[in-house]
C-alpha cells in the first residue's frame, strides 16, 4: 500500500514526523512525502527543511493521504493546486486523513462536509465553517474520514491506522518499538486538564494568529460554497 504525506512550507514537524515514525515501521507500506517540487520544505521553527520524495504528478494513485498542520496551513488554503490535488487523490484513497489543523485544509477542498473531525483545539470551532461536525476527542473517524488532534495525537492517530491495517498485535508491536509510553511532567497538555490561569494566558498569547486563522477559513468557506451549491 502507498502512504502519502503532504509537505507544505511552515508545517509543523511533529504533526508529519509522528505518523510518519509509526507508518514507516508498517509492513507492506510505502510512504511517500508529497510537494510540488523537490526543493526542500520548512518547517514552522526555521530547524528542519524536509525532502520531497514525490511531486503532485508522481503521486496520484494512493491509499491513504495524509495532512498534517502548522502556520503554513492558512496559506494552504487557498492555494488551488494544492487543493485539486488533494480532491483528485481522494477520490480513490481508503483513507483521507489528518492531524491538528490538516483537517481545516481538507476540509477546504470540501472533503470534510458531513463527516465528523477533530483538530487542534485552538482551531476546532472552525471545522463547521465547511459544514463539519467538530468532535474534541483526540482520534475522530468517520467512514473513511480519520483526523488526530493536536501534534502529539498524531502518533495515536497513526497507530490507529496500523491496527486498521495490520491488526491490534501488530500496532501494539509498533507502539512497543518506540516506546509510546507518555507520561508527561505537566497536566496542562489539554484544555480539559489545564490550569485555568494557562489556559487564559496561552489564548490571549495566540488570539492574532487565530483571528488570521479565522479569516482565512472564513474565505475558504466562501469560496467552496459555490461550487457545493453548483454540484448541488
Amino acid at each position: 500500500m502507498k502512504f502519502g504525506l503532504l509537505l507544505f512550507p511552515k508545517l509543523t514537524q511533529l504533526d508529519l514526523t509522528g505518523p510518519l515514525e509509526v507508518f514507516s515501521r508498517m509492513n507492506g507500506v510505502e510512504t511517500a512525502l508529497i510537494w510540488k517540487t523537490r526543493d526542500p520544505v520548512p518547517s514552522d521553527r526555521g530547524c528542519m527543511r524536509i525532502l520531497p520524495t514525490h511531486t503532485f504528478d508522481e503521486a496520484r494513485e494512493l491509499d491513504l493521504i495524509f495532512v498534517p498542520g502548522g502556520p503554513g496551513q492558512i496559506d494552504l488554503m487557498e492555494d488551488h493546486e494544492t487543493l485539486n490535488y488533494l480532491r483528485l487523490v481522494a477520490e480513490q484513497c481508503q483513507w483521507v486523513t489528518s492531524v491538528c489543523t490538516g483537517s481545516l485544509v481538507l476540509a477546504a477542498a470540501g472533503l470534510l462536509t458531513g463527516y465528523r473531525a477533530t483538530s487542534h483545539w485552538s482551531s476546532i470551532d472552525q471545522l463547521a465553517l465547511f459544514g463539519v461536525e467538530p468532535v474534541a476527542e483526540r482520534v475522530v473517524r468517520d467512514r473513511n474520514r480519520i483526523s488526530g488532534a493536536g501534534v502529539t495525537s498524531g502518533i495515536d492517530f497513526a497507530l490507529n491506522i496500523a491496527a486498521d491495517l495490520l491488526g491490534e498485535k501488530a500496532a501494539r508491536s509498533i507502539q512497543l518499538q518506540i516506546e509510546y509510553d507518555p507520561e508527561p511532567p505537566f497536566k496542562d497538555g489539554s484544555p480539559r486538564s489545564a490550569n485555568p490561569e494557562l489556559m487564559s494566558q496561552i489564548r490571549s498569547d495566540i488570539a492574532p494568529f487565530i483571528a488570521r486563522r479565522q479569516r482565512a477559513s472564513e474565505a475558504a468557506a466562501r469560496a467552496l460554497r459555490p461550487s457545493k451549491e453548483s454540484e448541488a
